[in-house]
């Protein structure tokens, strides 16, 4: 085993020999610690705590830069390197805010077709550095809080919901109060993967006002909305806040909307069902970076920018946050969500829902 001191001397060594290179003012940042960057977001990997099998919390202590300011409920982005290639994805932040903290925490569930969250939760070792986006989305909670809330989340929805919750637990503790009358029910296919499972019963235990529904699908089956009158019969006066996968998210739209409640429900999908009117494909050229690509029509023009190297802006992925929006120059293209065609010159396109009609150039 090196000493400390080979170490140490081994670093100073490494310093030294970039200091002798042109580099970025950046690089030399780096060189004294990982985290201090001027040209992007960062963060390292404090803590992996594993919540389920499947499912595990990071803690990542930001770098310059972060804003411990988000509202509970919304989602960061992060980029981590995997077999040489940065992959970025959003996920919740399920820590509440902190004026004066040091780390934040996501929770991620590894889904079977999904690279990136079985890396985060399997194989990403505490000391990592990825990369971050600063939180964005809508689905928070307000402040003030309502009297009254409805939760209905599924699976790792609870995420963005757990933030919220443990929001309300910390200012009842810190003013003395009440906290407000929430019910949560929360769907799981079995006890087991139930995240926060002991945590969530601590909160039950410690708050009168605060209701909890389980249901294990894969014993007692789905969710059915006619039984709300039963599990909240004040439902219709409450707002609620819905989380979880996609066929769950529809039937609850549905519900609401024939109840004439829209307005009182928020939504917060995980993913985007992109139908299949694709575009026709054709050529992609980023004009700026003069590089170009062959996509079909049932690839996105941000994966095919990502696939031809070029350094394409994005947040969610899921065509909410609009931070991947380019200028499309000339050609057509189609979003894959509705078919809708966007094909002005100077248009402003979101290239993480939008494929190929044809050859098209975008300004980037």
């Amino acid at each position: 085993m090196a000493s400390s001191s080979t170490i140490s001397w081994d670093r100073v060594r490494e310093a030294g020999s970039k200091l002798t290179t042109p580099l970025h003012p950046d690089d030399y940042l780096r060189l004294l610690n990982p985290l201090w960057s001027a040209r992007e977001l960062r963060g390292r990997v404090e803590e992996v705590v594993p919540e389920t099998e499947d499912a595990a919390t990071l803690v990542i202590r930001p770098g310059w830069g972060w804003r411990y300011d988000h509202r509970p409920g919304q989602y960061v982005g992060i980029g981590v390197q995997v077999d040489g290639k940065f992959q970025w994805r959003s996920y919740s932040v399920s820590s509440p805010p902190r004026r004066r903290g040091r780390t934040i925490s996501i929770t991620v569930r590894a889904m079977p077709e999904g690279l990136l969250s079985a890396h985060l939760v399997k194989g990403l070792a505490p000391g990592t550095i990825v990369r971050l986006a600063l939180p964005e989305g809508d689905f928070v909670l307000p402040d003030p809080p309502p009297a009254r809330m409805l939760f209905l989340v599924g699976g790792s929805g609870i995420t963005p919901v757990m933030a919220m919750l443990r929001t309300l637990d910390r200012r009842s503790q810190a003013n003395g109060r009440a906290m407000p009358d929430v019910v949560l029910h929360y769907s799981s296919p079995t006890p087991d993967r139930m995240i926060f499972r002991d945590e969530l019963a601590e909160l039950e235990e410690r708050h009168d006002s605060l209701t909890i529904h389980r249901l294990h699908t894969d014993l007692d089956g789905m969710l059915e909305l006619a039984d709300l009158d039963e599990l909240c019969p004040d439902w219709r006066e409450r707002e609620t806040w819905a989380c979880g996968p996609g066929p769950m998210l529809d039937a609850i739209s549905e519900h609401f909307e024939a109840a004439e409640l829209e307005e009182r429900l928020h939504l917060e999908r995980f993913s985007i069902e992109l139908g299949g009117d694709g575009g026709e494909g054709g050529t992609i050229t980023f004009r700026n970076s003069s590089k170009t690509i062959e996509a079909d029509g049932a690839t996105t023009v941000l994966e095919a920018g990502e696939q031809a190297g070029v350094g394409m802006p994005y947040g969610c992925r899921m065509g909410i946050c609009h931070t991947c929006t380019l200028t499309l120059v000339s050609g057509t293209v189609r979003d894959l969500r509705n078919g809708d065609e966007f094909g002005q010159p100077n248009e402003p396109v979101q290239t993480c829902v939008t494929a190929a009609v044809g050859d098209c150039v975008l300004d980037i």
